[in-house]
């Protein structure tokens, strides 16, 4: 990453671009996973870790968006897509799986993540903080 980067000593917006690459190095998979990243950073929230993998009471292997380990959350950045039926079931059953197997899971559909940024990082805190979560001073 470095090297590609310094081979753009004068590029325009060079820290957006480290930053976006080190926010994909972190493992974001989207663009709505990179806001949601920059949002919890803009609000002193806890990184997340990305794309994390866990198997799901049926043992498949599943993708979480975003997960607090410590504190048994996930989040969920839904696109357009997970509108269609089929996704949105899907969803739902593997939010129960969540759920069922005691952690928690907020879902917010990626539009929010970018017009209303505050909004989400309250809910975010209000859950981080019932989990046990104590921004540090």
């Amino acid at each position: 990453m470095s090297a590609a980067l310094d081979a753009l000593p004068r590029a325009r917006r060079r820290a957006l671009i480290r930053q976006t690459v080190a926010d994909i190095a972190g493992g974001a998979e989207a663009l709505s996973e990179i806001d949601f990243v920059r949002l919890c950073r803009r609000h002193g929230l806890p990184a997340p870790h990305l794309q994390q993998r866990r198997a799901d009471a049926a043992g498949r292997t599943r993708w979480l968006d975003a997960y607090w380990r410590e504190c048994g959350l996930h989040v969920e950045i839904d696109g357009a897509h997970h509108m269609d039926v089929r996704h949105w079931a899907a969803d739902m059953r593997r939010q129960n799986d969540v759920w069922t197997s005691g952690d928690r899971i907020l879902r917010f559909p990626a539009w929010l993540v970018r017009a209303r940024p505050d909004e989400v990082a309250d809910s975010l805190r209000r859950a981080l903080t019932a989990a046990g979560w104590r921004p540090e001073a």
